[in-house]
């Protein structure tokens, strides 16, 4: 018997991928969107993972990778344009708005939904794609080509120069989103029409465009609400931003949602800073990464008399540590005045870590020698919960906030700086620091040290003060009240991967990048006993080291036919 068929017989997928007409309906286009979404937590994806973390590569003056090298030879400045981590990231990122990508390809094809579904999904990839574009890419390399979902390797279109301001792309991403999302959405972690509004205002200040920022950020603060539903508001505890059982909270503007313990074989949540925490004792989930500086602990110092942070002067009295003193080892913690936010950003010796014990110091630590005495504890997870809450290698479901409501506040503060409204700036900030005063929020001591879990007293773990600023503002004008502005970012937001990117941003405006390197590669260097540290090699060069050059790897292969690459190197680079 002789058989034949159409060459259609030997067209088949290759096993394991989805085609484009399986996902060209309302069910494969969400599951996309989905797609898209996961990579909001920094690993699911090419490059992606801890090793292109914040936390390893852009340290700021407020953290340190630590483990047994110390300070990364990123947070010192010392890579180049062959580094494969930096290329790494890149790939990761590009990898992130091709998912975006795919959703907006795909859903022109779609005839199995309504148009306002469609609408939404859209949108929510807008949203998504720009997010991508600030957040890993625009902030750390800063010229970059703009891909979009018509740019594909077929049509031949893909070599795109990165010599155009991809800015304006950006915000009509945000401006798309914000106009079109709803308020309100029925699944939490989705991105609403004012998580969109407050993207397009971060967009603007990263551009110093105040006046624009100014009046988006007026209309949230006023009427912004979670997709949940919740009018913005500060949470009345601080620590309440960063555990899972007071997730979903009114002050959660866009908040990536995080999963483990759902049977899958990989850790998931919270991959780029599952690391984090104590490296022994029973707090023990990771490796210990993410350390926080002498000179960020230094920061949180505030005056005996007013509760202000000292601004100009706490470098002069620094906070006594006990770096090189083992655990068997007397050890008193400070005594003066402190604010209290310090506690729920470091672990340190003598105070409670959240319910898992009194720190013991170097017990606790990965390599003082290294990094210093100091642990991470933003993010960790509670005690109580660790059944529920922590997943393998330390993953944990701690939601990840990308923005949360005091960032919008201090961002308005720094608007009304530039327009000249100091009062309100002062206002703003006030609001803020009036949320660290909460007693209620304090550290506590606990009933029984030896059992953590027994509860806390009312009895606060340090010596805590915080007081309101009271027409400084205004007294002092605007170097100060910008210098005042950058510091409460600098309390309120530390460890939370935002402070290099917004040293970049305050760079000229009463505030001098080079110089704060400079001092903190000596202060720094000096503390770390290890004399083979980091800090002390550490160069920071001005109009270089704002960014990371464009991996020479994807210059070489953005070539034309003429031999060249449409890709150009960021300036200071080869």
């Amino acid at each position: 018997m002789i058989l034949s068929c159409q060459e259609s017989f030997l067209e088949i997928n290759p096993f394991g991928s989805v085609s484009e007409a399986t996902l060209s309906n309302e069910m494969g286009v969400n599951k996309l969107l989905i797609g898209a979404y996961s990579l909001l937590d920094g690993a699911g994806a090419t490059g992606g993972g801890i090793w292109v973390g914040h936390s390893y590569l852009r340290g700021g003056d407020d953290a340190n990778a630590g483990t047994e090298f110390g300070p990364s030879g990123y947070s010192a400045f010392l890579y180049t344009e062959f580094d494969q981590r930096i290329e790494d990231n890149w790939k990761f990122g590009y990898a992130a708005v091709g998912r975006a990508n795919d959703v907006l390809r795909i859903l022109p094809k779609v005839e199995d939904s309504t148009p306002e579904k469609l609408l939404q999904i859209e949108a929510e990839a807008k949203f998504l794609r720009g997010v991508f574009y600030l957040e890993q890419l625009v902030k750390f390399y800063r010229n970059v080509p703009w891909i979009d979902e018509t740019i594909n390797y077929s049509d031949g279109n893909y070599l795109v120069p990165n010599t155009i301001d991809i800015f304006p792309e950006i915000e009509a991403d945000f401006t798309f989103a914000a106009e079109n999302l709803t308020e309100t959405k029925s699944e939490v972690g989705r991105a609403n029409n004012w998580a969109a509004k407050a993207y397009l205002a971060k967009t603007y200040m990263f551009q110093h465009k105040y006046a624009a920022a100014k009046d988006l950020l007026d209309d949230i603060i006023a009427n912004g609400q979670t997709s949940n539903g919740l009018k913005y508001a500060l949470l009345e505890q601080y620590n309440h931003n960063f555990i899972t059982r007071t997730k979903h909270g009114a002050e959660a503007v866009f908040a990536v949602q995080m999963s483990v313990n759902d049977g899958t074989t990989s850790g998931n949540g919270n991959p780029r800073d599952q690391y984090n925490g104590t490296y022994g004792g029973p707090a023990t989930c990771c490796y210990g990464w993410l350390q926080a500086t002498f000179d960020l602990v230094d920061a949180y110092q505030t005056d005996a008399e007013t509760g202000l942070p000292l601004l100009d002067t706490y470098q002069d009295s620094p906070i006594p540590h006990d770096n090189g003193l083992s655990s068997a080892q007397p050890f008193t913690p400070y005594a003066g005045t402190l604010d209290p936010r310090l506690d729920w950003v470091v672990g340190r010796r003598g105070i409670p870590y959240r319910d898992w014990g009194v720190h013991p110091g170097m017990a606790w630590v990965r390599n003082q020698i290294n990094a210093g005495p100091y642990n991470c504890l933003k993010n960790i997870v509670e005690k109580a919960r660790v059944d529920t809450d922590r997943g393998t290698g330390g993953a944990s479901n701690n939601p990840y906030n990308l923005i949360r409501f005091a960032d919008v506040l201090l961002w308005a503060a720094e608007c009304e700086v530039e327009v000249g409204s100091l009062q309100k700036a002062e206002d703003y900030v006030n609001l803020v620091r009036d949320r660290a005063a909460n007693p209620e929020g304090f550290v506590k001591k606990y009933i029984n040290p030896d059992d953590p879990l027994a509860g806390f007293t009312d009895e606060p773990a340090a010596n805590y003060k915080v007081g309101l600023y009271d027409g400084q503002f205004v007294a002092n004008g605007k170097t100060y009240a910008r210098k005042a502005v950058y510091f409460e970012r600098r309390l309120e937001l530390a460890m939370e991967h935002h402070r290099f990117f917004d040293m970049v941003r305050y760079d000229g405006l009463d505030f001098d990048i080079k110089t704060t390197f400079e001092k903190l590669f000596v202060r720094e260097g000096n503390e770390i006993t290890n004399p083979s540290n980091n800090w002390l090699a550490g160069v920071f060069v001005r109009n270089k080291h704002e960014y990371f050059p464009i991996p020479q790897g994807q210059i070489d292969l953005s070539v034309d036919k003429d031999g060249n690459s449409v890709l150009a190197q960021n300036p200071g680079y080869n």
